[in-house]
């Protein structure tokens, strides 16, 4: 559902646009002003939501009238011959311009740093994409330092609950409220799809959950931050829920794939690569699922916003604001819900990998 909101709305503004291209050419001296106007403000809102789902160098708290951006600079860490740091707000380098660190000059083009010279010159492709030499970019992004920001709040947070039940089993502070959604992972979602064996894994599931859960509550404040609508931080979450469920598995489960038992031999031979192929595909529709919904939450209520300096009528002014409040109640909804659906997939996985088969067995034989 999310994904189709979020290809209709961002249809809107392309429309938008093409139509008031259109116009610009086919008007008058003053249709045309204000179609491209129209046309400006269509650009930049286009622009705004493309840099909000981006991860930046710089972390940028708000926008002010005149368009300078208040917030803090980052530490840019690259490796090209050795490693080379700086502070993102160096002269020149959030705008793009060249910047010479040791002897090198780098410049950033959207958010991604190549190796340049003096003039900042950038050799472009076909497509448009830059041809110059990429160095190594190990920067503490904004993303980046979210993750480590998260990470350190929840040890703190759960090693701090651990220590309190150590002096009563009755919860205390922040565990009065999270003791109901560890339970709730517990017996809603381990130990319903992996069985007697839950406990190995309780420590990876609670993690996941808790850590995509904060990751997308932080998600809907607005500072941009938008990490689990990152394919890369999804893409290596997926991969760890599959190298844990590939090297969790039992003998029986390699055996289902490699050589089903209890189906004739020519069938064993066609379902081997299907069976293969289906040991990716998992960990692959984690990753799509997670990334395409947040993603497409954020398109949808930035694209809400953009409309109303858009159409700049009083319709917009009322309409807009209450669906953009309604989306986000329920993104808040959705927060909550693809931590779980990922966490009951990854333990469905699992669960499968470790299971034990020898009814099917005796009933092969």
């Amino acid at each position: 559902m999310f994904k189709k909101f979020a290809v209709l709305f961002y249809s809107i503004f392309v429309l938008n646009l093409v139509s008031a291209q259109h116009g610009e050419a086919t008007a008058g001296a003053a249709p045309a002003q204000e179609l491209s106007e129209k046309d400006k403000v269509s650009k930049e809102n286009k622009e705004f939501i493309d840099h909000h789902l981006l991860d930046a160098h710089d972390f940028t708290l708000m926008v002010d009238k005149e368009g300078h951006h208040i917030g803090f600079p980052l530490p840019v860490i690259i490796y090209d011959n050795g490693f080379h740091s700086f502070m993102s707000n160096k002269e020149g380098f959030m705008h793009g311009e060249p910047t010479e660190v040791d002897g090198n000059f780098y410049v950033l083009h959207h958010e991604k740093i190549y190796k340049t010279d003096a003039a900042g010159t950038l050799t472009l492709d076909d497509h448009g994409h830059p041809t110059n030499e990429k160095p190594l970019d190990l920067s503490i992004t904004k993303s980046v330092l979210i993750i480590l920001l998260v990470s350190i709040f929840m040890l703190v947070l759960f090693v701090g609950m651990a220590k309190s039940y150590k002096k009563s089993v009755v919860p205390t502070g922040a565990a009065r409220f999270l003791e109901p959604l560890i339970i709730f992972v517990r017996d809603e979602v381990a130990i319903p799809n992996i069985g007697h064996k839950y406990k190995r894994f309780m420590g990876y599931l609670l993690t996941v959950f808790f850590f995509i859960l904060f990751l997308n509550v932080l998600g809907l404040m607005p500072f941009g931050i938008n990490v689990t609508g990152n394919i890369t931080m999804t893409f290596f979450l997926a991969i760890l829920t599959y190298l844990i469920t590939t090297f969790s598995a039992n003998k029986d489960y390699w055996k289902h794939i490699f050589w089903m038992p209890g189906v004739p031999v020519p069938m064993k031979f066609i379902m081997l690569p299907i069976e293969l192929l289906g040991t990716i595909t998992k960990p692959f529709a984690l990753m799509i699922r997670l990334f395409a919904n947040m993603t497409a939450g954020h398109i949808v209520v930035m694209t809400l916003i953009g409309s109303i300096y858009i159409f700049k009528n009083w319709i917009a002014g009322v309409a807009f604001p209450f669906l953009t409040l309604v989306i986000y109640l329920l993104e808040v909804l959705v927060a909550f819900l693809q931590a779980y659906i990922f966490t009951m997939l990854s333990a469905l996985f699992i669960g499968m990998a470790v299971e034990e088969h020898e009814h099917e067995h005796h009933a092969a034989h």
